[in-house]
């Protein structure tokens, strides 16, 4: 999800909700304690240099139960990191505490922002020796075709 979306669907809200990938929901006195764009430059494991750049909200959770966080506020949040850190509409990655600090895609509902899990990868498998990934094929869906000794399809 991109900051042009979470804007978007901010200003239909009256309120703000964020799901968790179990379902759960983040305790609603959460602060969004940072938006900010996290720049990550890298090399591969097979050598190839990158550059990634994402939008960062991170929530946190306070003792202050008397305070909730309001859709116009965070929206004038993000556009004074637009106008301060020059921050574009990337991707959304949410940082959010658990056992330690998970990180996490962002995905909206309609009602709740969801927060999705993410994956690490390896972004040179063709250069690790890694095999592509062969394609599953159905028993079912080989049906009606033979092979017969000499007809060269084994």
């Amino acid at each position: 999800m991109k900051i042009s979306e979470v804007k978007s669907a901010l200003n239909s809200l009256e309120s703000i909700a964020f799901q968790l990938p179990d379902g759960s929901l983040v305790p609603t006195h959460f602060h969004v304690t940072e938006v900010g764009k996290v720049s990550k430059h890298f090399i591969d494991c097979g050598g190839t240099v990158r550059t990634e750049n994402v939008a960062n909200f991170q929530l946190w959770n306070a003792d202050d139960y008397n305070h909730r966080l309001h859709p116009e506020k965070l929206v004038s949040i993000i556009e004074l990191s637009e106008k301060v850190l020059g921050l574009e509409d990337l991707e959304v990655e949410v940082e959010y505490q658990s056992e330690t600090i998970g990180k996490y895609g962002l995905d909206f509902d309609g009602v709740n922002f969801v927060l999705t899990t993410k994956q690490t990868d390896c972004l040179a498998k063709d250069k690790c020796g890694i095999p592509a990934q062969k394609p599953k094929v159905r028993l079912s869906d080989l049906a009606g075709t033979s092979c017969a000794p000499g007809s060269g399809c084994c």
